[in-house]
């Protein structure tokens, strides 16, 4: 389970000498003593090497660049390194079953996101995959989704959009994550509660995919948070014209929340950080700790804010119960729409 240190080694050597000579009972259990003592230190020297980071999407995303980001700031307080190891595939399955069935001594780290906590529990799609094999020791962000539309839709605001989409139902193309993901949810939300419909058009993977088809001209619109879509929006390619929040998010004055056109719509993406379950509590303590401080540095916050997400620290004790609080208000919505 750890590594032995010179110290350890020699215990071991004389331990057995003793035994072959018959060394007395008060001398094997001084030499045992001795030995027991020394293991705590070396248990608790944490990290003993790099810390992998599993970030369960393809890079490019708003996952990988904020994982990246407050990992980068953590690893400046420790003796080791923290790299970023992409792993897409089967809506973040993938990369978290190869987390959950990592040693669990704190060298292998994941992300969890919308998909981990509530697609893939939801519909039971990856027979093995649970939460209970994960240990969550953070949330860094909770950020609104949005709506985006593509400088070539013609499309300069929400009620243009949904105007449209009244008007010629089934012709506004709208690019969403596929089934059971948020902004899947939140787009048949917006229809209920709009009354229009949409041609919703689903994209695997991150929304690296949904940002090219709106440069494109595949689509008009997405759903992802203004995050997510933060270069073509400064690029002036798209443009985000509602949040689907109750409040004004201070990073996009100019993007309205929903809640102004009487619509209440709150749904978003957050990011999470776990550790294999049964990870050693002093080993948790020293990662949350740790991001903790790379969470509340100026660099991190300033660069969060600037690309439009809204940061939202939870620390292991809370964050347990808001991914269970989370799910149930979730679920309770899906069962309304019957998806």
């Amino acid at each position: 389970m750890f590594a032995l240190t010179p110290l350890n080694a020699t215990l071991s050597t004389t331990l057995r000498k003793r035994l072959i000579k018959g060394a007395t009972g008060a001398t094997l259990a001084g030499v045992a003593l001795a030995a027991v003592v020394a293991v705590p230190t070396a248990q608790a020297d944490f990290p003993q090497r790099d810390i992998r980071m599993i970030v369960p999407w393809p890079a490019g995303g708003g996952a990988d660049a904020i994982s990246r980001k407050i990992s980068n700031l953590a690893e400046q307080s420790l003796p080791t390194s923290i790299y970023v190891e992409n792993i897409g595939g089967a809506v973040t399955a993938t990369g978290l079953m190869q987390l959950a069935k990592a040693r669990p001594d704190g060298h292998t780290i994941g992300v969890l996101t919308y998909d981990s906590v509530v697609t893939l529990p939801r519909g039971n799609m990856v027979p093995g995959y649970s939460l209970d094999k994960l240990e969550p020791f953070a949330r860094v962000t909770q950020e609104a989704d949005a709506i985006v539309v593509s400088k070539q839709s013609g499309f300069t605001s929400y009620e243009e959009l949904i105007e449209a989409a009244r008007e010629n139902p089934g012709t506004v193309r709208i690019g969403v994550a596929p089934q059971g993901s948020g902004p899947y949810l939140a787009v048949r939300r917006l229809e209920a509660a709009t009354g229009v419909t949409f041609n919703v058009i689903s994209y695997p993977g991150s929304s690296t995919a949904e940002a090219e088809a709106l440069l494109s001209g595949e689509i008009d619109a997405a759903i992802s948070s203004l995050g997510d879509f933060s270069g073509i929006l400064s690029s002036g390619d798209a443009l985000g014209v509602v949040e689907l929040s109750g409040s004004q998010n201070p990073a996009y004055p100019e993007v309205p929340p929903i809640s102004e056109f009487d619509v209440d719509l709150e749904t978003g993406s957050f990011i999470v950080l776990a550790a294999p379950a049964n990870t050693p509590e002093d080993a948790i303590e020293t990662l949350e700790s740790t991001y903790h401080e790379a969470y509340q540095s100026d660099e991190f916050q300033q660069w969060v804010t600037s690309i439009g997400v809204t940061p939202g620290w939870l620390g292991s004790e809370e964050v347990n119960d808001w991914i269970g609080s989370y799910q149930e208000r979730t679920f309770a919505a899906m069962d309304e729409l019957d998806l």
